[in-house]
């Protein structure tokens, strides 16, 4: 699978992917007609598919001028079919579609939005993450729950260590400065720091990250962490009473 990183607005990410065998094309959340398209009639000149992770104006503001150009097909989340205009397939949680010879599993992982959802490929060992977790960090709680939030992060812990993490938004180095802040001994934290600003002076960004990189640096998937229980004066506490003091921190960073 051919996978590039589309820029666009201010800080997002869309993803132009293609299966090299069977040249089926699909972008994922495309936030704006004119760099996707661009990127897209330079490269394949077609687009089958468009797949969205959730609602929000900024994940899916190219969709209906990509449609009408291409004739694509929309993908999103069943609860979304209001909420997503266009939309053609309604996924449910734990469906697998195919991306030409690509096959997808969609996990239902609500919080950001009560119709979020990620883009799973086991064989080809990667997740289309949207707004739910960040390099280093995770999505605000709009719609849904600590709960959820919480329960929709290890979900996504939980995938084999080597998947590759395509995020929806370039936030790592923000990110940094927080986990750092209460994460302050992690060694693992301060090589990733190096990873970073080269990447950022290269123009480069900063993702993909993978599941095993996350788990030893990203605060919000180590809430077990004696060290991020200790900054936070709340050793005895829950994990998920630690995940929603985080969060709250972060929402005020």
């Amino acid at each position: 699978m051919d996978i590039e990183i589309i820029p666009c607005l201010n800080d997002n990410y869309s993803y132009l992917i293609k299966d090299d065998k069977t040249n089926i094309v699909a972008i994922i959340d495309p936030s704006e007609f004119g760099p996707c398209d661009e990127k897209i009639n330079k490269k394949y000149k077609k687009l089958d598919f468009i797949l969205n992770t959730h609602h929000h104006f900024d994940h899916i503001g190219g969709n209906i001028e990509l449609k009408k150009k291409y004739g694509s097909k929309i993908l999103g989340f069943e609860d979304d079919k209001k909420r997503i205009p266009k939309i053609d397939v309604l996924l449910k949680d734990g469906q697998e579609f195919n991306i030409g010879n690509i096959i997808f599993k969609t996990i239902y992982i609500p919080g950001h939005t009560s119709g979020h959802i990620a883009f799973y490929s086991k064989k080809e060992k990667v997740v289309f993450t949207g707004d739910t977790l960040f390099s280093l960090g995770c999505g605000r709680v709009f719609e849904g729950t600590y709960q959820q939030m919480f329960e929709s992060l290890n979900k996504i812990k939980n995938l084999p260590g080597d998947t590759e993490i395509y995020c929806g938004h370039e936030y790592t180095k923000n990110n940094f400065e927080f986990c750092i802040k209460f994460n302050p001994n992690n060694n693992y934290l301060k090589d990733k720091e190096k990873v970073i600003n080269a990447k950022i002076k290269n123009g480069k960004p900063t993702i993909p990250s993978t599941i095993r990189e996350e788990i030893q640096t990203n605060i919000f998937l180590r809430y077990d962490d004696l060290d991020v229980k200790g900054a936070l004066n709340l050793k005895n506490a829950s994990d998920l009473e630690i995940f929603r003091k985080l969060r709250d921190l972060k929402d005020n960073f």
